[in-house]
């Protein structure tokens, strides 16, 4: 078994040894989500204005900089991306993973994982994303062999050589991707710690003692895949987009997290930290030293011209789109996912509140809307069309079905069942009230429903709305699939909000308790 030794340690034992070290730096990024532009302090667009006066993040041009400059730093690096390239931005509308794949062979990647969202267009968006790049795309805890399109193609790990060592490399994808995401009905996805410790075994006995897990499972997962499996030396993680940093206030934990033997790093989301990991191992293959630090992309890292203009070029044909101003909004609507995935948020209302509306004059009642749907902020003054397709850039159709009030208990306990690990399947809502209590076991959390100003009958039918990807069983909505009077082609949500706010004037976020923690 490896054992992790402390940098004090390691050089008392490796005294008169150093040939025997090797040292490796991991670069990595997570949740890229298309933000090939710089964001704004929300993770959302950012203004030629904002970005000339420094007040921008991130963006492919500063992002190319930084790697070049790690690079330099290291005597022997590897670039790996934890997943989520896909979705996020009309860049992904447009483009789908081309320009995601042009961009990270210009990086130099070598590896990635698959992430839920790589799946949002099924596997052939997948498949032509897999056949432009020049680094392997891995995925071990799944079955492809029935999907003809990546049966042959995605691998669940690979080896790569680097100054003169095997290092093993291993993908991993979340457990419940068939309901975040549209993988169709060829795959199937399987527990985490027994895909990865049977790839570990399968490498190790190839002689590679060097083992990397690039994890689009959550900083929760990757700490119980840490704990419950032998031989893994890093996880670079991504999917909660957590910062884990030694020196920030908001960190969700340290740079690198160790459990066990195990250093588990990740790097926020969107571009705007670059992970730096710099390694040291013995001749065994064991962490002799784990340190490091995710790299803000601020304005102080300088653009790389040829990518500004390649990625300005590619924007010509959304600027039309983006431009458009829809709405005004009177202060900044709050849309992050720390919020949205946890309480109610003033985005999720305006939504919500917006998808009723389209259709009250059907009869329905109320409406849900998961919270992992809402991508961003939106700061105060003019909306653009852009602004609105960065908070809802999927796009789902407006659906409208009937279903018990059984089956809305139901749907709300599914909603808060994974609240502590902060899951997308958070309901916000219209038309409707209900608390909960995160102290009781899933399933029964849920309480004091109301429904227009009663309390829920569960006997009684009710005609709901929300998106075609939740009343579809996306984020474990199961109970919807088979509802009556389902129909999931209506506008565009995106569309729906967008003319919503513009008929209100200046908009007024608000919060009116609507949703209640216990």
């Amino acid at each position: 078994m490896k054992r992790f030794l402390t940098a004090t340690a390691a050089l008392a034992l490796t005294s008169g040894m150093a040939s025997a070290e090797y040292s490796l730096t991991i670069l990595h990024t997570n949740d890229f989500h298309a933000r090939f532009e710089p964001i704004n302090k929300y993770d959302s667009s950012c203004s030629a204005e904002d970005d000339a006066e420094g007040e921008c993040f991130g963006g492919s041009a500063r992002l190319i900089t930084a790697i070049e400059e790690a690079r330099a730093r290291s005597n022997n690096a590897i670039l790996v991306d934890g997943g989520d390239q896909f979705q996020g931005t009309l860049f992904y509308t447009y483009y789908k993973g081309a320009l995601a794949a042009e961009m990270m062979n210009k990086m130099g990647y070598d590896a990635m994982t698959v992430g839920n969202h790589e799946f949002d267009d099924g596997p052939e968006v997948l498949r032509g994303f897999m056949d432009a790049v020049n680094f392997p795309v891995l995925m071990s805890n799944a079955d492809v062999s029935a999907e003809p399109l990546l049966a042959d193609t995605l691998a669940k790990s690979t080896v790569i050589e680097r100054g003169g060592e095997k290092l093993g490399l291993i993908g991993l994808t979340p457990e419940d991707t068939d309901e975040l995401a549209s993988p169709g009905d060829n795959i199937t996805f399987s527990d985490p710690v027994a895909a990865v410790q049977g790839e570990v075994d399968r490498l190790t006995a190839e002689g590679v003692n060097k083992i990397i897990v690039l994890s689009h499972s959550g900083y929760g997962v990757d700490q119980r895949v840490a704990a419950e499996t032998t031989g893994v030396d890093v996880i670079v993680g991504g999917h909660s987009n957590s910062l884990l940093s030694n020196t920030s206030d908001r960190a969700d934990g340290p740079y690198p997290t160790m459990v066990g033997d195990t250093a588990i790093v990740q790097a926020y989301a969107y571009g705007k930290f670059l992970g730096e990991l710099n390694l040291t191992f013995d001749d065994a293959g064991n962490i002799t030293e784990a340190r490091g630090e995710p790299l803000l992309i601020d304005a102080s890292v300088s653009k790389d011209s040829a990518t500004a203009d390649r990625i300005a070029e590619a924007a010509q044909p959304l600027e039309e789109i983006r431009n458009k101003v829809v709405a005004e909004t009177a202060s900044e609507i709050i849309g992050v996912r720390e919020d949205c995935r946890a309480r109610e948020c003033a985005m999720g209302n305006l939504i919500a509140d917006a998808m009723l509306d389209r259709v009250k004059d059907q009869g329905v009642e109320i409406a849900i809307q998961n919270g992992g749907g809402i991508r961003a902020s939106i700061d105060a003054g003019k909306v653009t069309m852009g602004e609105v397709l960065t908070v809802l850039p999927f796009q789902n159709t407006l659906s409208t079905f009937d279903v018990t009030g059984a089956k809305i208990i139901e749907a709300l306990e599914n909603g808060v069942s994974q609240h502590e690990e902060g899951a997308g399947r958070f309901p916000q809502v219209a038309g409707m009230s209900y608390a909960f209590d995160v102290s009781q076991p899933a399933g029964s959390r849920i309480s004091d429903v109301m429904v227009g100003g009663a309390p829920i009958d569960p006997a009684k039918v009710y005609s709901v709305v929300s998106n075609n990807y939740v009343r579809n069983g996306g984020d474990g909505y199961d109970m919807f699939k088979d509802a009556e009077n389902a129909y999931d082609f209506g506008p565009d949500v995106a569309d729906v909000t967008a003319d919503f706010l513009a008929a209100q004037g200046p908009y007024t976020p608000y919060t009116d308790g609507r949703i209640t923690a216990k």
